[in-house]
């Protein structure tokens, strides 16, 4: 078992405090120690990212490109020691971990050392003006030109600690800012092992810095301090209204990816292919990191005529999971990341039950021990009002809604306060299309799941503000500054 220590000003602090310990989710065994941060060691992160900013700023882009992509070679080649410990800490299975927690994280640093060195500068045409009091007349030149917004709080969440701090820290170090990381108390390991990768890299002393804490206390002086320009968070939507109602005090920017309850709507006239892809994509709330992951289906409404052939599909395929291990390489269903978590999930399915719901599968513990597991649920019978069919679980949990025609389709589909990604099953891709206009949702699947990377990526309403993602990415990051001259 390792301790580690705060990565502040490009080397390791011994914390204050101590640690505390990060424990596996399937085996409830000690993975490593992290360190609890207190204010102080956060300012001096703060202060640390502050001093290095004007340096950073200023450094030739092609230069920080040099950088992200030699730390995109460093995450692959260092991957035998971060595979390991990324699974123990997260509890993803085997196939999650291999193809999507490790290799999207150094796709991510790649693509923004692409990033850095796209043109900054947007010219505007020469424009003619009168002369007034402020100014005499004549032609006049102007540039909209992105600047770096400064010190930037990257807050993340425990489910993809690597790939979600990735996808903030290169976008924001590829236009020149420097960074205070605090990743979700959970798992922070191999989120800290970043330090010294991005410092082997070429990234100057004080860029990137990194704090840990089991509470909120770390955070809560990360997003107070004064020093800090911008602060981009993945989480809940109610710690997310906190650091918002905090960053408008000192009116910090804002980039908060919140929760979903994305609805997968499977139209009438789906026909045998659209149907097994639809029941594919929702299968994946069980199937896909036991659907901790913010855009999953977690609702599915099917027009009625289908309504009984989805949930028997969606039956069979949950009972045909195996639930286990994550290291087991047939190990589909991993554990939840705490047993907190676990008895949370556990609470919405037993009020569903007690509100007359018809548990289809699952809804029992599975007889595994040790390790944080929920059994692939599906429910039916639960009204759209319900807490199971509007809240986010964060869990391998599916809610089953019939409906009549597309208005009460779109009517139970925007009907939560979340509008993160929703999705749309069709055999007619014109209706599809006329359909996910009217989804007040920021992003929509039609008959995939599947992701564009260059998209801009956020939410309607309470799922966020802000969008990331591509070059939008590189937008967030920066502050736009108009520079005009007489020519």
């Amino acid at each position: 078992m390792r301790t580690y220590g705060n990565w502040i000003g490009g080397r390791w602090r011994t914390p204050e405090k101590g640690h505390y310990s990060v424990v596996n989710p399937a085996t409830e065994q000690v993975v490593g120690a992290a360190p609890e941060a207190t204010p102080a060691e956060v300012a001096a992160a703060v202060t640390a990212a502050q001093a290095a900013q004007d340096g950073w700023s200023r450094t030739d882009p092609r230069e920080r490109a040099a950088v992200l992509d030699r730390t995109a070679e460093l995450i692959t080649e260092h991957g035998a020691e971060l595979l390991p410990l990324l699974q123990a800490e997260t509890g993803a299975t085997a196939r999650v971990t291999s193809a999507l927690q490790l290799p999207p994280a150094a796709d991510r640093f790649r693509r923004y050392a692409r990033g850095a060195v796209e043109p900054a500068v947007i010219p505007l045409a020469p424009h003619p003006v009168q002369g007034s009091p402020l100014a005499p007349g004549g032609l006049v030149g102007a540039a909209a030109v992105r600047r770096p917004v400064g010190v930037v709080a990257c807050i993340t969440s425990y489910n993809f600690p690597l790939v979600n701090l990735a996808g903030k820290l290169a976008p924001a170090l590829a236009m020149g800012n420097t960074v205070v990381a605090k990743p979700a108390p959970q798992d922070p390991l191999c989120c800290l092992r970043l330090g010294p990768i991005l410092r082997e890299a070429g990234l100057p002393d004080g860029v990137f810095n990194i704090v840990t804490g089991s509470g909120p206390g770390a955070g809560r002086a990360l997003v107070s301090h004064p020093g800090v320009d911008m602060i981009s968070f993945t989480g809940s939507t109610t710690v997310g209204g906190q650091i918002a109602e905090a960053a408008g005090r000192s009116m910090k920017r804002t980039l908060l990816e919140l929760g979903g309850k994305g609805a997968a709507i499977v139209l009438g006239d789906a026909d045998d292919a659209v149907l097994t892809s639809a029941i594919g994509a929702v299968g994946s709330v069980w199937s896909f990191h036991s659907g901790q992951i913010c855009t999953a289906p977690t609702r599915v409404l099917v027009q009625r005529a289908l309504y009984e052939k989805v949930v028997a599909g969606l039956e069979r395929y949950a009972r045909a999971l195996k639930i286990g291990d994550p290291v087991d390489n047939s190990t589909v269903v991993g554990p939840l990341i705490s047993a907190a978590q676990r008895d949370r999930v556990e609470a919405y399915i037993a009020a569903a039950r007690a509100e007359g719901a018809r548990i289809v599968v699952g809804g029992a513990r599975p007889d595994i021990k040790p390790g944080f597991y929920v059994a692939p649920t599906l429910i039916t019978g639960v009204s759209p009002e319900s807490p199971v069919a509007r809240e986010e679980l964060f869990g391998p949990v599916v809610v089953a809604l019939p409906f009549e025609d597309d208005e009460e389709a779109v009517r139970l589909a925007n009907s939560t306060s979340y509008g993160l990604h929703d999705y749309v099953f069709s055999a007619d891709s014109a209706r599809a299309w006329a359909l996910a206009a009217r989804l007040r949702s920021g992003n929509v699947g039609v008959n995939t799941l599947q992701r564009h990377p260059e998209t801009p990526f956020g939410g309607f309403k309470e799922s966020g503000v802000g969008r990331d993602g591509g070059s939008f990415g590189l937008h967030a990051y920066s502050e736009l500054q108009s520079v005009v001259w007489a020519s």
